[in-house]
């Protein structure tokens, strides 16, 4: 019997994304499965109903019959409750569950009997690469970035030479440079503009500055120490962090644009620009807080607002900006999810390994329990 397929249309407010695009239901009817979507899914993505059934999909108007025979649910964010209570037990879920976060979620899944995986609990090695959601993701919201800071700045970025005189480039920082800070580097330096960057990772200085921009760093040893090996930062000491935010604050005192993309797994994110900072800031500067949702880099931050301070500073805190750019955000992230549900199918039939060094790590509830450590504790 083949795999049954389900993909429900986003539920959470503001999520313009979907979880599978034509091209993944061909992919994932290859593999030997059925694929139902409900109607509506790939509205936000500029995906007609009639793209989906032509691709081979099943397209129902009733939520509780999309899910009730589904083996597999493919989702962007966690399910809702609703969803969740109308699983068969046992069925497999797949999304990108916030899990550390979204206490509820996750307990409603394990009451359910549901296996759920968390994309962004993919480990970082290398036959996962192609599975990798949260760089998928962040690449286009470090683009996007760069988009929104434009837009709200009420000056252009590159240098221009005209009669009348000439216009000095913007000054663009970027905090913490992993994907996301990197696409924004990149997308800043073709729009003009002269770009520095900041990290606590010694492996991207070069990065940084192969990309044309300058890096910016106390560089002592504990600089030197500051990755772990699956490439994440790893939290500074009070006293790194005092000199840094002495350095940074100098600089930031002279930039038009601040990018902070500094998010830490299962924690809180870091405050890399004290209100204090921001108070030094010419007006019409911008801030681009991309970890808002997670606390937020930037004091003043506000989720899902854009806040002007008493000196004429916007801070600006659009939450999940991959779904500003949502018809690309969903091709990529589909395409990670055929990844990694191609590890579950062997032959058209559901095949699930939770020995798997991929399905184990990105476990979240199996078996009516949370499996997952840091998640569990």
């Amino acid at each position: 019997m083949a795999v049954a397929i389900a993909v429900t249309r986003e539920r959470r407010d503001g999520e313009t994304r979907c979880a599978v695009t034509p091209e993944t239901v061909k992919k994932l009817v290859a593999m030997g499965a059925t694929v139902t979507v409900e109607a509506g899914t790939g509205a936000g993505s500029s995906i007609p109903d009639d793209d989906y059934a032509a691709a081979g999909a099943t397209v129902a108007k009733d939520t509780k019959a999309v899910l009730s025979g589904a083996d597999i649910l493919l989702k962007v964010r966690g399910p809702t409750a609703q969803e969740t209570s109308a699983l068969k037990p046992g069925a497999i879920v797949v999304a990108l569950l916030d899990a550390y976060r979204d206490k509820e979620t996750v307990t409603a899944l394990a009451g359910a009997n549901a296996t759920a995986f968390a994309m962004e609990f993919v480990p970082r090695i290398s036959r996962a690469q192609v599975m990798d959601a949260l760089s998928s993701q962040a690449n286009l919201a470090g683009y996007r970035a760069v988009i929104e800071a434009a837009y709200a700045y009420g000056k252009g970025f590159p240098m221009m030479m005209t009669a009348a005189g000439t216009v000095a480039p913007a000054k663009v920082f970027i905090m913490g440079v992993g994907v996301a800070g990197l696409q924004a580097i990149a997308t800043a330096r073709r729009l003009g503009a002269v770009v520095t960057a900041t990290d606590v990772r010694p492996a991207t200085k070069e990065q940084v500055e192969s990309l044309g921009a300058k890096f910016l760093a106390v560089e002592d040893e504990e600089f030197k120490n500051a990755q772990t090996a699956g490439g994440y930062a790893k939290p500074m000491s009070p006293e790194y962090q005092a000199k840094q935010a002495a350095l940074t604050g100098e600089h930031i005192k002279k930039q038009d644009i601040v990018i902070t993309t500094a998010l830490i797994p299962g924690r809180a994110a870091p405050v890399l620009v004290s209100a204090a900072q921001v108070a030094t800031m010419k007006p019409g500067s911008v801030l681009i807080d991309l970890a808002v949702e997670a606390g937020g880099n930037v004091e003043g931050a506000r989720a899902g607002e854009v806040v002007t301070t008493a000196n004429g500073v916007q801070i600006v805190g659009h939450t999940n900006l991959p779904g500003r750019i949502a018809s690309d955000a969903s091709s990529l992230y589909a395409k990670n999810l055929v990844a990694f549900v191609g590890l579950m199918i062997k032959d058209g039939a559901l095949a699930l390994d939770m020995e798997d060094e991929i399905l184990k790590a990105s476990a979240v509830t199996h078996g009516g329990a949370v499996v997952h450590e840091g998640v569990r504790g």
